[in-house]
């Protein structure tokens, strides 16, 4: 026991060790089940945007993202719940809904309005911060398959999250677009200028 008799948190618990885990609110399942693989998922994506949020340089960016990991916990924690358990799941946690995809696109709007896209395809690694964010956006495009499998099962009680999942991959691209808006489009690029007519 730590000083001051404080009994400290046990991380592990054996109860995965057979390869199956339980799901909020009761019930367990298969680590490779669906659902786990549904808010797996969006738990690597949150880390995923953790990292872009510390290499991010601009406060702007900073601020978006924290509010979205926040978000995504709330995704996280409706994935990880059996749909017979919903009522519990209503009476103990905010629900993501179409209000946090509305709010999703008018960033995006806003964000676009300071950013310049270029004509050619972007090749991610023009600076650390649009890479991680680019990674990211892979990650949660990843989070959306796993997503769109648990809707094919019959799994998703409400399709907000898969719409929410979308545009936060366009989002996070704008966001990296963002990030490198001052940088010629031939590093965005990664391609070589144009040659001159001179």
């Amino acid at each position: 026991m730590p000083p001051g008799g404080t009994s400290q948190l046990q991380i592990y618990t054996r109860s995965g060790d057979e390869g199956d885990t339980g799901l909020l609110f009761g019930g367990r399942v298969s680590k490779s089940d669906v659902r786990t693989e549904a808010y797996g998922s969006t738990d690597h994506a949150v880390s995923a945007i953790g990292l872009s949020r510390a290499l991010a340089t601009e406060d702007r960016v900073k601020d978006i993202l924290l509010e979205v990991q926040r978000e995504m916990f709330m995704i996280g924690a409706e994935l990880a719940t059996d749909p017979t358990n919903r009522h519990l799941l209503l009476e103990h946690f905010q629900i993501v809904d179409e209000s946090h995809v509305t709010r999703l696109e008018k960033l995006i709007d806003e964000i676009g309005e300071d950013v310049e896209l270029p004509p050619n395809f972007i090749i991610p690694g023009a600076s650390t911060a649009s890479s991680a964010l680019d990674l990211a956006r892979t990650q949660v495009r990843t989070a959306e398959r796993r997503v769109v499998d648990l809707k094919t099962a019959g799994l998703l009680p409400n399709i907000h999250l898969l719409v929410y999942l979308n545009r936060l991959s366009d989002l996070l691209f704008m966001l990296a677009r963002y990030e490198d808006r001052h940088l010629p489009f031939e590093i965005v690029t990664g391609q070589p200028p144009e040659p001159s007519d001179e």
